[in-house]
């Protein structure tokens, strides 16, 4: 299985530097920048449990350009969501009809993007479910202790047991709406992590700011009751009961969040990894979707869309505001 990393960002490289440390035959295509470190560094990917590995920069095939998708059998689409329809557009110039696309990205709209653009082709949704970093030096480190799904398909089986193989725990769904709408609920806590500007452990360890993600995430959950969608289950808690947990004292908070989840001291969310590159945010995908349904279904969604206005404000500043978690409560709570 001839595989393409399209996007070798942090999710990217560490992905596909896994599976190349496994001897698979993969290719990724990024940015120079990337390409520019791995060609000095060589690829390093390593994870929270201890591992680490190095793959020398001649043993990483590296493209600045889309067209190295030609011939491969899967390609992992990583990329942001502000550039999908770019990337859809460059694999129909360049891929063959029965290449399987896997969109491994944020958000609940991209793979309806993909089938419009790729017609005929077969597209997958996907989810990643862990946290990466880019540590510089050529190093990619997995952050969370999660792992991969994939949508039902033919190779899905085959590329989970690579997947698998190469340290990366996979698994496979049916329904893959439901999944992709319970990582969304996780997600929402990408903005708060840029407009706190703290490490993710530490935000999260502080109950002013994760009153303010159980009161996205109560939002999230009112627009999905709306819709009809049953988020699933990501990692070991069901999404309804997240606001709950998320509301609990410090004290007790750190007790259960311990027994549920692994993390990084210096874990920290993509976009706020977005905000100190320059790139553009996802806040439209992911809090400026649950506003966007909000409006359309007339459910209200305050604290969604100013998280959204906050977001935006801090990108258009290049800088975060470094609020505290008052300081968002307060911006979240509308005027009585």
């Amino acid at each position: 299985m001839r595989i393409a990393v399209f996007g070798a960002g942090s999710i990217g490289c560490l992905i596909g530097g896994s599976l190349l440390a496994r001897g698979n035959d993969v290719v990724l295509i990024g940015r120079e920048q990337v390409g520019a470190e791995i060609a000095e560094y060589g690829l390093t990917v390593s994870d929270l449990e201890g591992r680490r590995e190095t793959i020398p920069a001649d043993k990483v095939p590296y493209s600045l350009t889309p067209d190295a998708v030609a011939g491969c059998d899967v390609i992992l689409l990583t990329v942001k969501c502000t550039d999908t329809r770019n990337a859809a557009e460059e694999i129909a110039r360049h891929a063959g009809k029965d290449t399987v696309i896997y969109s491994l990205q944020n958000g609940v709209g991209n793979t309806p993007i993909l089938r419009e653009v790729l017609k005929g082709y077969p597209v997958v949704a996907a989810m990643v479910a862990f946290n990466a970093l880019w540590m510089g030096e050529g190093r990619f480190h997995r952050a969370t202790d999660a792992g991969l799904v994939l949508g039902k398909h033919p190779a899905s089986h085959q590329l989970a047991r690579l997947l698998k193989q190469s340290h990366i725990a996979t698994t496979i769904a049916s329904d893959m709406q439901a999944v992709l709408w319970g990582k969304l609920c996780l997600n929402l806590n990408n903005a708060i992590n840029v407009l706190s500007d703290l490490p993710l452990k530490r935000q999260l360890e502080r109950r002013n700011y994760r009153r303010v993600l159980a009161a996205c995430v109560e939002e999230a959950l009112a627009v999905m009751r709306a819709k009809n969608i049953e988020p699933a289950k990501i990692g070991k808690v069901s999404p309804k009961y997240i606001p709950s947990i998320l509301n609990l004292p410090d004290p007790v908070f750190k007790l259960v969040a311990g027994s549920m989840m692994k993390m990084d001291d210096n874990a920290r969310s993509s976009m706020w990894e977005d905000l100190q590159k320059g790139r553009e945010p996802e806040i439209d995908y992911l809090n400026g979707r649950i506003a966007e349904e909000g409006d359309r279904l007339k459910i209200a969604t305050p604290a969604n869309a100013k998280i959204t206005q906050l977001v935006k404000e801090a990108f258009a500043k290049g800088v975060s505001p470094k609020m505290s978690g008052q300081e968002l409560l307060d911006a979240i709570t509308p005027e009585v």
